[in-house]
């Protein structure tokens, strides 16, 4: 039996005899992971910054073997073997500069995709045809029409693909959204959401120049368009230009719009209309919004989003969170932990408070625990492929709003907006060829 029809046969076992997922801690006792042959191979693509971060979790289970590194950067590549060396004292065995050599390994299980947006549809495809699972990093994709893709062939090729939304794994996130569910604070009538982050200033303009030796640059663009090299168009800061990402919005809104959604059980809106620039530095090179307020209109409640590039202090003295504000009391939330603050009216307060629960911090691993049980299982993972879109299709539903400077309605079922093809454009995929967006 090799190891793949070994995972497929245990998953039908472990349905057999009930067992849930097992959250961030080792099944490897259930399954006999600690033979080599029944080891998860993980192999990672883009390797500098969160995938390397997502797969250094991924190593501190036991079942899990990385067996390769992908990077268009010689940099790198060559130094995240190093440290994946130094944790496991063991060489990865495969070393690519060409993400579809990862694709064709026969030996790997699990690939992590740690690209930039515009590189996570085509990878997580491929590898779901390739009958591999996948972990991919937030936001789930570059548009509104990758993110439907990538559902489709996930439930096509029946794979597990989990979305790197791991507060989804972090306990007090549910605990919070279920309170709300069980009419804590009474009837919600407006939920505020914002990122207020310091950590992302201006962007002063550089000129463009030759790409640092060892890289390669045009696999690099993929299937963007093609562009000279720039300094700013690469590593971290790629998430400010349109080609690539959806700036702070598809980068923090991701992470706690889904909570918003999940508070109020919803889904997405009837209407949306987002307002913003390039406020606080409108000569730098950054494209994407450095501030944006955008409302998700439903019919007894809105949803409200309001972000910041280069400022700490949002509501409740926290750089980002949530407010569910309730008839009783207002829910507040972020990643330390969750409170409530009862409504007074005159002396009178309309529920007890509840003092601040502080949360776990484990959500990262949590959320690669409940990943590598899936995998046995095949039951849905936290932060599922599906959500992650849902919640992906929020933030682009925002930024496109903004760009066509109008409320916008999206129309899920005929995946385009009512009435206006300008958004509807800024809705798909548009590949540089050679790329081309799969067909399913």
């Amino acid at each position: 039996m090799n190891r793949r029809n070994f995972l497929q046969k245990t998953a039908l076992s472990a349905v057999g005899l009930g067992l849930g997922p097992i959250i961030g801690s080792s099944y490897s006792s259930i399954y006999g992971a600690a033979a080599p042959s029944n080891k998860v191979k993980v192999a990672l693509i883009g390797c500098r910054s969160m995938g390397f971060a997502d797969l250094s979790t991924f190593l501190q289970y036991p079942e899990v073997e990385c067996v390769a590194l992908c990077d268009v950067d010689d940099e790198w590549l060559q130094k995240r073997a190093a440290d994946v060396e130094k944790k496991t004292g063991k060489k990865v065995p495969n070393l690519y500069k060409d993400w579809r050599k990862v694709i064709d390994n026969k030996d790997i299980d699990l690939v992590i995709v740690g690209t930039p947006d515009h590189w996570h549809c085509l990878p997580t495809i491929e590898a779901c045809q390739a009958g591999k699972d996948v972990y991919v990093e937030k936001p789930l994709a570059n548009t509104i029409e990758e993110c439907d893709l990538m559902v489709k062939a996930a439930r096509k090729y029946n794979r597990i693909v989990q979305v790197g939304q791991w507060q989804r794994s972090d306990p007090h996130w549910d605990e919070a959204a279920n309170f709300m569910k069980q009419g804590g604070i009474g009837r919600i009538r407006t939920v505020k959401v914002w990122a207020y982050q310091d950590g992302k200033p201006t962007l002063p303009v550089k000129p463009d120049c030759p790409p640092p030796a060892g890289v390669d640059y045009d696999m690099w663009l993929g299937p963007a368009p093609k562009r000279p090299f720039n300094p700013y168009r690469f590593h971290y800061n790629f998430r400010f230009f349109w080609d690539y990402a959806g700036g702070l919005m598809s980068d923090w809104g991701v992470h706690l719009l889904d909570y918003a959604l999940e508070g109020m059980n919803a889904d997405l809106p009837s209407h949306v209309y987002g307002s913003g620039g390039k406020f606080a530095y409108p000569n730098d090179a950054m494209e994407t919004p450095d501030t944006l307020m955008a409302t998700y209109s439903y019919k007894e409640f809105n949803i409200i989003w309001d972000h910041a590039c280069g400022i700490n202090h949002g509501l409740y003295d926290r750089r980002e969170g949530l407010a569910f504000y309730g008839e009783n009391g207002t829910l507040v939330l972020d990643r330390a932990g969750w409170e409530v603050i009862p409504v007074v009216v005159g002396k009178d307060a309309r529920m007890e408070a509840v003092p601040f629960k502080k949360g776990e911090g484990k959500g990262l691993y949590n959320h690669v625990g409940n990943m590598l049980s899936c995998i046995k299982s095949r039951e849905l993972p936290h932060a599922d492929i599906a959500i992650g879109a849902r919640v992906a299709k929020m933030a682009h539903l925002a930024n496109i709003s903004c760009r066509v400077g109008r409320e916008v309605r999206w129309d899920d079922e005929k995946h385009l907006f009512i009435n206006d093809e300008e958004a509807t454009a800024l809705s798909k995929a548009h590949y540089r060829a050679p790329w081309k967006l799969p067909e399913l």
